[in-house]
């Protein structure tokens, strides 16, 4: 998609100025229990714990702290003596680790991808984050704007066009836990706010 000489500058006025955040990611120290079968014990039981902590926790989303991202340290002293479930023979070990987290702010203006365009609005993520933009949060001139043809959401002087693939910046207005996931409500009906990259460059 083309963009207008003065959509082009508007877009770098954007990026210099407006307040993007890094403040949704962040890092904290976590507790977590691993349950272990007796057939698991002998020399690399640190290690199987580690690895069974990260395929159970990352990329979940508890409703407190949000996604976790990443397990970046788990010490030594940090796994407790394990606790024997005497109607399994299992071992449960409490195990303390340093985790990256992503944990969106009501507020908090973040760059995003469009994934999907539809009647209502569109939805775009940050990394596991789904946010979606309803139509009422878009500017006065995209209102009645969708293009179900093109799937997009097109300006009335047909400047702005956001697509699947093209990147948004947006404010986060409201976020809800469901079932162990985190989705939030956008706007980029706001200054320095909306389409900052039409996607041709991925193309």
């Amino acid at each position: 998609m083309y963009l207008p000489p003065h959509q082009q500058q508007q877009n770098k006025q954007q990026q210099d100025q407006s307040p993007v955040s890094a403040n949704m990611f962040y890092v904290t120290t976590l507790e977590h229990e691993i349950v272990l079968e007796p057939v698991y014990f002998g020399p690399k039981l640190r290690a199987t714990i580690v690895r069974l902590l990260k395929e159970e926790v990352e990329g979940l989303a508890l409703a407190t702290y949000g996604y976790v991202v990443n397990v970046i340290e788990v010490l030594e002293d940090q796994i407790k003596s394990g606790i024997i479930e005497y109607d399994t023979g299992n071992v449960v070990f409490t195990v303390k680790y340093t985790a990256l987290l992503l944990r969106p702010f009501i507020n908090e203006v973040l760059d995003a991808t469009v994934s999907q365009c539809n009647s209502l609005g569109f939805f775009a993520f940050v990394g596991p984050l789904r946010i979606f933009v309803s139509k009422h949060s878009m500017p006065e001139d995209m209102f009645n704007g969708y293009d179900g043809e093109k799937d997009a959401w097109i300006s009335d002087d047909k400047e702005v066009i956001i697509s699947s693939g093209c990147g948004v910046r947006l404010k986060i207005k409201g976020r809800t836990v469901e079932s162990g996931n985190i989705t939030a409500i956008g706007t980029i009906k706001d200054n320095y706010l909306g389409l900052v990259d039409d996607g041709e460059a991925a193309n």
